[in-house]
């Protein structure tokens, strides 16, 4: 952007973030598509992709309290100013809807984020436990170090996870907890022995303490299959006082909304009770401090009582409840223990007991007769079939269709349950979870079973509505350009090609489950999700051009401006500013304060970070000390760098 056209944007984009605090046009949009209203705020010289098939390729937008109220030409858009709007130039830009993600944890997440060292998009495994030592050096004790999820070990260049021996080096007094995926955790001995693991403790049902010879835990947690011993132990941290909480939501949310994401579904969670651990996210709605819209499950906590669990919850709150920022969903994604599949594909599928259908069905008809949509967690065909049993008996008696009713998952969904599923109007929210655990899939299960994982395909053939997420914070990253990514490139962020090009989509297809196809998993159809005139005003400019980048660089897109409602809640680059400033993270030792969320592919620090996590050594070696970025100037007359320092009789294989 020239300097005249830069101020310009600047200049304009002030004037309408003035505007939009106390905009007060009135009038409405005639059927034709033109407005009567003075704009509080139009965007020009941007590339659109509005996903309204009538009018798909905008040259400018048009904003009204909080609703796009046009999309066409320049000259047309122009003419709806006036002397107080706001003007801002995109610079060619690439525009797309807010992002809406389908499935996510944001509310439990959101009460832990400022605690959390994310290894989220890091490439190397040696920038890793670089920034794993960093903040240890910072974190005062009680509190622990805590790597929760969002990342596996197929995206370092070493392939590998860090070893036991590699944590307790760098933290042999502060607790260090790290989740994998939801198939393991790493516990150093601070943390074993802060979480009071001794060798005394019994496995819990489903889960495993590794234990050395003398019988003593090792700090290796396994799920097998089920994960209750993971987020169980992980409960057994400190929590952030309530005022740290809020500051730590109102981050994750700006975080989100740097990538791009204005509205998020959540999923509900175990250890997130209702109403008692909503007091946060309620109380930054109240106080206007919400920069995304959030539609809310509830998730029943309690084996064996989840029928008393949505009794209650069905009379103090209905589906639907709230505003277009903060409200009600339904039930889920749990909605009785006994029908949870899991989803660790480094063990064998589980079976689900026989009680399974006799603990759900009243569950499912409690909800359908008060007219509560719900979600099903379920990876595996085999539970989705027990579950449609039981939801096809209930429809015999009380009609499902109309209900947005779905399935979490659906990995190993046949094509018979997927038109089951369509023939009860119900629909299937997608995650990329595969991205992160496709390898394990297929040396388990063979890649030939992998290519439809899930079939996303064959389900829009079939009709029934699909939508995308990503389940995070902790089995998959809260990024939704890696999802795209795997969506269009079918590939797992360790570079295995998963899928032929029959279950692939294209990158308008792609975006669509991330925008307007999300809107029917909230029964907000036709509100949000495409650039249209009457919608509400969710809008991203991206710092590059998603739909023709090399596929890729379509994880690393982030969003320069992003728009709630018409108003700024992210802005970077020529558009810094335009947000409302954030207060700093707090704790003042929070990880956030340091390295932020998701991690920038470095590609230039790679191969340092890789050799240094590859030598294993926790001392100065004998022959190079640790001065490894020094010596990575020198080239080494090999392809094996470390076999060539090996042979100079150098094990940490400094470069």
């Amino acid at each position: 952007m020239n300097p005249t056209r830069r101020q310009a944007a600047i200049g304009g984009a002030a004037g309408a973030l003035s505007a939009l605090l106390g905009g007060s046009a009135t009038a409405q949009t005639s059927g034709s598509g033109a407005s009567t209203m003075i704009a509080d705020l139009i965007l020009v010289n941007g590339r659109f992709t509005t996903l309204d098939q009538t009018n798909p390729n905008p040259q400018a937008v048009a904003i009204a309290d909080g609703r796009f109220i046009g999309a066409g030409s320049e000259h047309e858009m122009r003419a709806l100013a006036g002397p107080d709007t706001g003007i801002i130039d995109l610079g060619g830009r690439r525009a797309v809807p807010g992002l809406i993600d389908s499935h996510m944890h944001i509310i439990r997440g959101g009460l832990n984020y400022n605690m959390e060292l994310r290894w989220d998009g890091v490439r190397s495994l040696g920038q890793a436990l670089e920034m794993l030592k960093r903040q240890v050096a910072v974190t005062p004790p009680p509190q622990w170090v805590r790597v929760v999820g969002g990342f596996t070990e197929h995206q370092f260049v070493e392939k590998r996870l860090p070893t036991l021996d590699e944590i307790n080096a760098i933290a042999p007094d502060t607790p260090v907890f790290i989740l994998h995926l939801y198939d393991r955790a790493l516990l150093n001995g601070a943390a074993l022995r802060a979480a009071g693991y001794t060798r005394d403790t019994p496995n819990p049902p489903g889960g495993e303490i590794q234990r050395d010879a003398a019988g003593n835990p090792t700090g290796l947690l396994l799920a097998k299959p089920n994960a209750t011993i993971l987020y169980a132990t992980l409960a057994k941290g400190p929590k952030l006082p309530p005022e740290y909480q809020l500051n730590s939501t109102r981050h994750f949310m700006r975080e989100l909304n740097r990538l791009g994401v204005t509205t998020v579904i959540d999923a509900g969670g175990g250890f997130q009770n209702y109403p008692e651990d909503y007091a946060v996210i309620e109380k930054l709605h109240a106080d206007g401090e919400l920069s995304l819209r959030i539609a809310y499950n509830l998730f029943t906590q309690k084996p064996k009582q989840e029928l008393a669990d949505f009794q209650s919850w069905s009379k103090q709150v209905k589906p639907g409840q709230g505003d277009d920022l903060y409200r009600h969903n339904g039930a889920g994604e749990m909605l009785v223990y006994s029908a949870a599949d899991f989803e660790d594909f480094r063990v064998e599928r589980p079976e689900m007991p026989p009680s399974m259908e006799g603990d759900l069905e009243p569950v499912v008809r409690l909800l359908a007769e008060n007219r509560w949509p719900w979600r099903l967690h379920a990876t595996y065909d085999e539970t989705i079939t027990r579950a449609l049993d039981v939801f096809e008996k209930v429809d015999r008696d009380v009609p499902l269709k109309g209900l947005h009713w779905f399935f979490d998952h659906c990995e190993t969904i046949s094509d018979r349950n997927i038109d089951r599923i369509a023939a009860l109007g119900g629909g299937i929210a997608v995650q990329h979870r595969m991205s992160f655990q496709g390898e394990y899939f297929v040396e388990r299960y063979g890649a030939k079973a992998a290519e439809r994982t899930p079939p996303i395909a064959r389900m829009l053939e079939a009709g029934v509505p699909v939508g995308a997420g990503t389940d995070a914070t902790r089995v998959a990253s809260y990024n939704p350009w890696v999802s795209l990514a795997w969506l269009v490139t079918g590939r797992t962020l360790g570079g295995l090609k998963l899928y032929p090009q029959r279950n692939l989509l294209d990158r308008e297809s792609a975006l669509r489950l991330w925008t307007q196809a999300n809107s029917w998993f909230s029964t907000e159809e036709g509100k949000k999700g495409q650039i249209k005139a009457g919608q509400l005003a969710d809008l991203v400019v991206l710092d590059r051009d998603y739909m023709s980048v090399p596929e890729d660089e379509i994880q690393d897109i982030e969003s320069v401006l992003t728009l709630l409602g018409g108003k700024p809640v992210h802005g970077a680059g020529d558009y810094a500013g335009l947000a409302p400033p954030l207060p700093p993270a707090m704790p003042d030792w929070s990880p956030v304060r340091s390295f932020g969320g998701y991690q920038k592919r470095a590609a230039l620090d790679e191969r340092k970070y890789a050799f240094a996590a590859a030598c294993g050594c926790a001392s100065a070696c004998g022959v190079h000390g640790h001065a490894h970025a020094g010596a990575l100037a020198a080239a080494t007359p090999a392809r094996d760098e470390g076999a060539f320092w090996g042979a100079l009789g150098c094990s940490c294989w400094a470069f």
